[in-house]
């Protein structure tokens, strides 16, 4: 037999669940054609794995790699985890479908999360958007429908429902979508403009969903809580389930470090909405800490109109004090304690990686006029990310209760990655091999259970057909790793470090990383 590429000698785990067993890989074109003992084949490329373990590629379910991919498709802080497929849209915030003048406007709203890509982009449709990507990156792109373009498209950046003429725009928006493609309809309650919705707007939206089989990817929410069922957070996502049948799945559900320990009261409502018919999955990463940008603490009515209105609000002495006392008595909180991680200029660049309390007390002013400053000179492309406990033991707890969850058969990784700054949140470079290496080996968890909750279960949640396996037919994306050496590098204060123990990474049938080095090929597929 004669295959263009040949994998010997290695230990693999198909991502079914099952144990590994000692087999050769043999791959034509994008495909797997055998796992056998293939002792007597021929290839154009062979990849000795003696001693490694060879795996279905990771699918990271959450990334804001949007616009990085569009910027850079080598996409090396990804596929140097062994990441093969990124879901991107997250939270409802992404770049399409949008016409073109929307599509500036959200890019600029989202920089301080997403970065820029370039401003003569298709992105008016799911198709032409999934076009920017196919064959132009090192990883499979699979994409959400998010909640801000529907809204966008549908009445603009405004607090109004999406009732008569406005629904039947968004409805013709989700269907087009979703026959093009769409893995699945994202939302994030903490941002805007989803956060304009109510809870019976996200259930007329997943009556549609529902009919293409693909789940609600939700974050809690956490602004205009009377809109939501219950005051928003879990309860509505259960009762949007409920209401619709669709399915849900809910993002980065963890416990943080005030709630370290407490997983009976943080699956409680999962259970009894399991328990009432709900089909519900979830997803986390394993740092104490999350990132975003700063727009998340600020109240529904400060972004109407989109970012040039804000940066009016922010200029203007009498309307910057009205945003302040929104923020002062805004639902968010938490201003505090978090660091600056990506700033746009190089006027303010001296204050990435620095907190928002020793900025606010260098520049003498309070927290809210210092990110109101920082926001109106960055034009709004800025970010930040949390600062970890100081407590090694609250920060190993939370890592403990994340690796109790992955062990039930209803969780998967999302990395939550912001690709964009010069200090990142370490999981962009980070996220998977800590999962797989580092804490797998602290909690002596089995190797193929880590292996299906990052392949399989994510391809047969978001439909991603005839990936997450190793088997013959199936794409050959295929992650060759050491599973004793395997482990991430990346810390909170040098976070774009790559990770150790991944040698070989192959996308549809191409080695994608040889050697741990970039092998610059782009076979990544719009899937």
């Amino acid at each position: 037999m004669q295959f263009d590429l040949l994998i010997i000698n290695g230990t693999v785990y198909d991502g079914t669940g099952a144990p590994g067993i000692r087999a050769d890989v043999g791959i034509d074109g994008k495909r797997v054609s055998a796992v056998d003992d293939l002792t007597a084949a021929t290839a154009t490329r062979v990849i000795d794995a003696t001693g490694l373990a060879v795996t279905p590629g990771f699918i990271d379910v959450h990334s804001h790699a949007d616009a990085a991919l569009l910027r850079d498709g080598q996409h090396a802080n990804g596929i140097r985890q062994g990441i093969t497929t990124e879901i991107i849209a997250p939270d409802g915030l992404t770049l399409a479908p949008l016409s073109h003048d929307n599509y500036l406007m959200y890019m600029h709203y989202l920089s301080g999360i997403l970065g820029y890509a370039s401003d003569d982009l298709d992105m008016s449709t799911y198709a032409t958007a999934m076009s920017n990507y196919h064959n132009k990156t090192s990883c499979n792109v699979a994409m959400f429908l998010g909640h801000g373009p529907v809204r966008l498209e549908a009445v603009g950046m405004k607090d109004v429902p999406l009732t008569g003429d406005a629904w039947k725009r968004a409805e013709r928006l989700i269907r087009d979508s979703f026959d093009q493609g769409a893995c699945g309809f994202a939302t994030g309650l903490s941002y805007y403009p989803n956060s304009y919705s109510d809870t019976d707007e996200l259930v007329n939206i997943m009556k549609v969903v529902k009919e293409y089989d693909l789940p609600l990817s939700i974050h809690l929410r956490n602004h205009n809580t009377d809109r939501g069922f219950a005051g928003g957070g879990v309860e509505e996502a259960m009762e949007v389930g409920r209401r619709s049948g669709a399915k849900i799945h809910l993002e980065h559900y963890r416990t943080q470090p005030g709630s370290a320990g407490e997983l009976e009261e943080l699956l409680e409502p999962v259970e009894r909405a399991k328990a009432d018919g709900v089909d519900v999955t979830l997803e986390t990463y394993p740092y104490p800490v999350g990132s975003s940008f700063p727009q998340t603490f600020f109240p529904g009515w400060f972004h109407e109109g989109g970012p040039e209105a804000m940066l009016k609000l922010l200029a203007d002495g009498e309307s910057r004090e009205d945003v302040i006392s929104g923020l002062r008595s805004g639902t968010r909180g938490g201003i505090s304690g978090n660091v600056w991680s990506s700033i746009g200029s190089e006027a303010n660049k001296d204050i990435e990686g620095m907190s928002f309390d020793e900025v606010a007390e260098d520049w003498g002013v309070s927290l809210e006029e210092m990110m109101c400053r920082v926001m109106l000179e960055e034009s709004l492309n800025c970010g930040f990310r949390g600062v970890p406990p100081a407590s090694t033991k609250v920060w190993q707890q939370v890592e403990a209760d994340i690796m109790e969850l992955m062990q039930r058969p209803d969780y998967m990784v999302g990395s939550d990655a912001i690709p964009t700054g010069g200090m990142v949140h370490p999981r962009a470079f980070g996220c998977f091999p800590r999962m797989i290496g580092r804490l797998r080996r602290r909690h002596n968890i089995p190797l193929e259970l880590m292996v299906q909750r990052l392949t399989q279960n994510a391809a047969l949640r978001f439909g991603l057909k005839d990936r997450g396996e190793i088997a013959a037919g199936k794409y050959a994306d295929i992650v060759v790793f050491d599973a004793d050496r395997i482990t991430d590098r990346a810390t909170f204060e040098d976070p774009e470090q790559f990770p150790e123990g991944i040698p070989f990474v192959v996308v549809n049938g191409q080695v994608a990383v040889d050697h741990e080095r970039l092998t610059g090929v782009l076979a990544g597929e719009a899937v």
